[in-house]
């Protein structure tokens, strides 16, 4: 008898001094501040979740989106819009420091949507962090800074840059989904949503959305319209094509396709980081 207890007691023991040898660095190392994405257990597949009515998805309180395109010094002669449309790339690690001490925690899409859809909880202070149009220092230089806090980002891929000169590759965007963050849809090439013709629905949906799913080995469901625009058009392709959910920039929500219009917030290079965090508060405090 004495054996037979000795025995799950040791192995009690030798486990627990396992667990805590070689780890003492863990104490000094920052806490991840995202959310993984998990699967859905075997009895939720068998029963699919009935997605709310749009009143109940309004009713949500917003996550705070960003939007960032170009990590770049803003330079002499460049005009309004790419001032708009970058940050240096002091300015996003001074943006992602603050983030992170402010107590947020990156969230990825397929946690908003179950959040809008079905009304999962999230963490009290999500944000998303999305870059769009594969510029090549998204990888290099803002993924490397999210790295610092465990943040995680949506990569939306406008697909007829991959491998051209200052975009990223196929092997970096293979290697930023292996990291966790989300590889998702911009369009073949940044064609205006509401110009859409009869081609279109192949060569801006479909295809670009197959060629990312071949590179991540993963679903793309997730789509960011090229300018933030769209109609109710471009809404009924992207249904059909397969899409949960689609984000735009700053302007309303659709009441009647609220998953489809979902909210962001570029930050562009002029703001303080005092500031962005005041706009990123009031921007989607708005209906």
């Amino acid at each position: 008898m004495k054996r037979q207890l000795f025995l799950p007691v040791l192995l009690c023991a030798s486990a627990f001094l396992f667990s805590c040898s070689g780890n003492d660095n863990a104490l000094f190392k920052v806490v991840p501040r995202s959310v993984p994405e998990v699967g859905i257990s075997n009895a939720r597949l068998e029963q699919p979740r009935k997605i709310a009515p749009s009143e109940a998805i309004l009713a949500r309180p917003q996550i705070p989106i960003l939007c960032y395109h170009h990590i770049k010094v803003p330079q002499p002669g460049w005009g309004e819009m790419m001032k708009t449309y970058s940050v240096s790339p002091a300015q996003f690690a001074e943006q992602m420091k603050v983030l992170h001490d402010s107590g947020y925690t990156t969230v990825l899409p397929g946690q908003l949507y179950n959040y809008l859809a079905f009304g999962d909880p999230l963490p009290a202070k999500s944000v998303m962090l999305t870059f769009d149009d594969t510029d090549e220092e998204q990888f290099s230089i803002a993924a490397k800074e999210m790295d610092k806090y465990g943040f995680k980002g949506v990569f939306f891929i406008m697909t007829v840059s991959i491998n051209r000169p200052n975009y990223m590759t196929k092997e970096q965007i293979k290697t930023l989904s292996l990291n966790g963050h989300a590889i998702e849809s911009h369009t073949w090439n940044h064609k205006d949503a509401r110009k859409y013709d009869s081609t279109d629905y192949e060569i801006q949906l479909v295809k670009p959305r197959n060629t990312i799913e071949g590179i991540i080995g993963k679903k793309a469901t997730y789509f960011a319209y090229p300018f933030g625009v769209w109609n109710q058009d471009a809404i009924g392709l992207l249904k059909k094509a397969g899409f949960k959910m689609a984000f735009s920039l700053s302007g309303k929500r659709d009441p009647r396709d609220p998953l489809f219009t979902v909210r962001r917030m570029i930050v562009p290079s002029f703001w303080s980081t005092k500031g962005m965090m005041q706009a990123m508060k009031k921007t989607f405090e708005k209906d």
